[in-house]
């Protein structure tokens, strides 16, 4: 069963509604609270409404990896998420700075052991590849193949046959934990209301008009949906698409997080799908499923069992380890996998920002800067995979 943890306080719970505001935020994960943190920054008055309460679906979980794609083939898609995982930060101190709050932020690289002769000469390319491509502002990122973990006793080392990666671009998070300290960022906001327990049941975009769940009407200037997996049924409603596809789905994760006495400055690990993350607070996440079949979405079943057994081969100091938690939760996957954001071409006051599936954490802040570009009037500036214009034509088959 699940060990809720409500990452919300009573910022904004208290204050009414205003009828009309400059930008409307649906959903209080952690893409809409980022926005609503660049929205506090330029000005705008701003409604940000939650259904249910902040940070409670796949942005309340456990895992937190940020993790870069491999650095080979390079594409505008892979600079971008590097470009934000470097900038990432940057933004973490700035945010923990104004509220006094930890993120659990750290840049502890990451080591994939290679089971596999033949994995050794995929990730040697990999090195070579790393050195040109992960640099930025004469720091360089390294993707170092060795022959032994760079961690003297923290994995079982048995059938490594191809050796192992230490990638130092790699960082992790505490999920919950950002969930707060951008709450905090926003209970002291001058320009940004926070409304739990308020969801949008319909979106009028002829009159920038939305209908709230206590049937209250918001006008606003320009509306971003930010729900997580429930934003793509609102959109494709708002939108009035009767695509041949949905924009996108829900896809069941479940995790673990386990205690044990692990240096948490130690890389994280990740070995075909399992993620071993060491976290500050002595606990270790362990993860996760990709279910795009489920029957229970929100409870924990049989398909966690063996990530934790592999875990505790992995890692020693983990084989007696007590389970502290199972959870379970949905994220959405966008029709094209990428993230989803930007303005529909026949709706430009109409803005997605969702998706992004496992790597959300890690771009949000950036995905919410392209949006709130789109409030301004700018241009995003996003691989072009990602706007919601592709999103659209691949659901309707004309891409």
């Amino acid at each position: 069963m699940n060990k809720a943890d409500n990452l919300a306080g009573a910022a904004g719970q208290s204050q009414s509604v205003p009828s009309s505001i400059d930008l409307l935020i649906v959903g209080g994960g952690v893409m809409g609270l980022w926005a609503a943190v660049k929205a506090e920054r330029m000005g705008l008055k701003t409604l940000l409404v939650e259904a249910n309460r902040i940070g409670q679906g796949a942005s309340g979980g456990l895992i937190g990896a940020l993790m870069a794609h491999m650095p080979d083939k390079w594409s505008d898609k892979k600079q971008f998420q590097f470009d934000a995982l470097v900038a990432l930060e940057g933004e973490v101190a700035e945010l923990q700075a104004a509220t006094g709050l930890s993120v659990g932020y750290r840049r502890c690289g990451r080591i994939i052991p290679l089971p596999k002769p033949h994995l050794r000469d995929i990730a040697l390319r990999h090195q070579q590849d790393a050195k040109t491509n992960w640099a930025q502002a004469g720091h360089q990122y390294h993707w170092h193949v060795l022959d032994v973990p760079p961690v003297a006793d923290y994995l079982s080392t048995q059938e490594m046959a191809g050796g192992f990666v230490y990638d130092t671009l790699a960082a992790r998070m505490s999920p919950r934990l950002m969930g707060k300290a951008l709450l905090g960022y926003l209970a002291a906001a001058k320009h940004v209301t926070v409304v739990e327990g308020m969801g949008v049941t319909a979106l009028d975009m002829d009159r920038t008009q939305a209908t709230l769940s206590d049937g209250q009407l918001v006008s606003f200037g320009h509306v971003i949906v930010s729900a997580g997996y429930q934003s793509f049924p609102l959109l494709q409603q708002s939108l009035k698409l009767s695509p041949a596809k949905p924009l996108g789905q829900p896809v069941k994760g479940q995790s673990a997080l386990m205690k044990a006495t692990i240096d948490p400055a130690v890389p994280v690990v990740f070995l075909g799908g399992l993620y071993v993350i060491p976290h500050d607070d002595g606990m270790v996440a362990v993860g996760s499923t990709s279910e795009e079949g489920f029957v229970e979405p929100f409870t924990t079943d049989a398909q966690l069992d063996p990530l934790i057994e592999k875990a505790r081969q992995l890692v020693p100091a983990l084989q007696n380890a007590e389970v502290i938690e199972r959870w379970a939760g949905l994220r959405p996957k966008a029709i094209d996998r990428d993230p989803m954001v930007g303005a529909h071409p026949d709706y430009p006051r109409l803005i997605a920002l969702t998706g992004g599936f496992k790597v959300g954490f890690g771009l949000a802040h950036r995905l919410a800067d392209a949006a709130l570009r789109v409030v301004e009037g700018g241009e995003m500036q996003l691989p072009h995979s990602f706007s919601l214009e592709n999103h659209i034509a691949v659901a309707m088959k004309i891409s």
